[in-house]
């Protein structure tokens, strides 16, 4: 006999009258902080200048949060937000596209490098899109305590009834599928930057990351349900949805990358102004 689990979680975590913590919000902020904390690492093991650490992170997070909203609206819900663009702003209604975040975070690093690290973007590029990873994993589950973007019907053991949404026949918990290929992802990168050292070679992890990332989404878009009406057009036509089209450029980018940095020279960067190294206190001996 199968045993399917009833997934019923509540999407706040706590509230404060009017205001509230949802568990999505709180995945963002947990990726942001250990993100933070991750790169200034890295920064202080290149030796790279402390300041930029938090010039970074407002990119980042300027990029990501406009760029993914900008991403559902453009990609998924035009006709719609093209007559009521005052709910543009309405994130907290839901509404964000991964794609539309990569894209802007893109942008945003290359005019990081160009305005205040002066570097080439491989540098910043080859730190950053390691706790990416880790992001994503944390937002995919917060997802799943929306209950949203999950699959369609399965007879599989570990498939998820989803009560909240008045379903009644178990559903793909694509929320956890693509959260443990991220999370993996991330324990690969982390692999490649501190016990190979192949931050020496640019490209390589970030060429990393955009298979790693979008390859199994693509995959684990056949078996989720349609997020958007008009993607069942698509679907009949042309056999893909909106979200595995728009990661197909971004396998063959990361392809190209790899490729690039493994026929490339090692390279080792230098800076003029180091990060600080911690202070540490000298134990006073007993008199």
């Amino acid at each position: 006999m199968l045993c399917f689990i009833e997934w019923n979680a509540d999407p706040t975590l706590i509230s404060f009258g009017p205001l509230a913590v949802r568990w999505y919000g709180l995945a963002f902020a947990i990726g942001f902080f250990i993100g933070y904390k991750i790169v200034e690492r890295m920064f202080r093991h290149e030796g790279a200048p402390e300041r930029w650490l938090g010039i970074l992170l407002a990119y980042v997070i300027v990029g990501t949060i406009v760029g993914a909203r900008l991403g559902h609206v453009f990609f998924y819900q035009w006709d719609y937000y093209s007559a009521h663009p005052g709910d543009i702003p309405k994130i907290w209604e839901g509404g964000l596209a991964s794609h539309g975040g990569t894209i802007a975070i893109i942008i945003a690093v290359f005019i990081f490098s160009w305005a205040v690290a002066k570097k080439p973007a491989s540098w910043t590029f080859d730190k950053l899109v390691i706790p990416i990873a880790l992001v994503g994993g944390l937002i995919r589950l917060g997802n799943l305590m929306n209950s949203e973007i999950y699959g369609g019907p399965t007879d599989m053991p570990w498939g998820f009834i989803f009560v909240r949404n008045n379903e009644f026949v178990p559903k793909h918990p694509t929320q956890l599928y693509e959260a443990a290929c991220y999370f993996a992802l991330f324990a690969v990168l982390m692999w490649m930057y501190w016990k190979k050292n192949l931050e020496e070679r640019p490209w390589l992890i970030t060429g990393v990351f955009f298979i790693g990332i979008f390859l199994p989404r693509f995959l684990i878009e056949y078996i989720k349900e349609v997020q958007v009406e008009k993607e069942y057009a698509m679907i009949e036509h042309y056999g893909i949805n909106m979200g595995q089209l728009l990661s197909i450029p971004f396998i063959i980018l990361g392809i190209g990358l790899v490729v690039y940095a493994l026929v490339r020279p090692r390279q080792h960067w230098t800076f003029p102004n180091k990060f600080p190294e911690p202070v540490t206190k000298k134990k006073s001996k007993a008199t």
